[in-house]
């Protein structure tokens, strides 16, 4: 937690390589200062076919799944955080986007969460 999920065109990468992208975002994320060190995850998702506006000719779009708890000025800084440094990046690209939905504690589960040593629900119990 949190995840950065990057869709974007194919020819973007002809623009950047995706290393240097995926970078940019995990650097603006955990710079940010709402997210545990080393907890940031960003994957990267090409699309060959789609379908802009006229006159646009590529496209990036970023959905970030964080934590419930953060207000709404913090997730807004981080959307316009991320988005200014990719737009510096890659002035070419027509579309440069992001939004931000919160996990819903309650129902969130994972690894560390159902180890059965782990007696006070702690998220990042054993990760080492």
């Amino acid at each position: 937690m949190p995840h950065f999920i990057i869709d974007c065109s194919e020819d973007v990468l002809r623009q950047k390589p995706a290393g240097e992208i995926m970078n940019a975002v995990f650097e603006m994320a955990e710079a940010s200062g709402l997210f545990a060190p080393n907890d940031v995850k960003v994957r990267l998702r090409l699309f060959q076919y789609y379908q802009l506006g006229e006159d646009k000719q590529n496209f990036i779009h970023i959905f970030a799944y964080i934590m419930q708890g953060r207000n709404t000025g913090q997730k807004a800084n981080l959307s316009r955080q991320i988005i200014s440094r990719l737009t510096e990046m890659l002035p070419e690209v027509s579309f440069i986007s992001m939004n931000v939905e919160d996990f819903e504690k309650a129902s969130y589960c994972n690894k560390a969460l159902i180890h059965p040593e782990n007696l006070h629900g702690d998220r990042h119990f054993a990760l080492e």
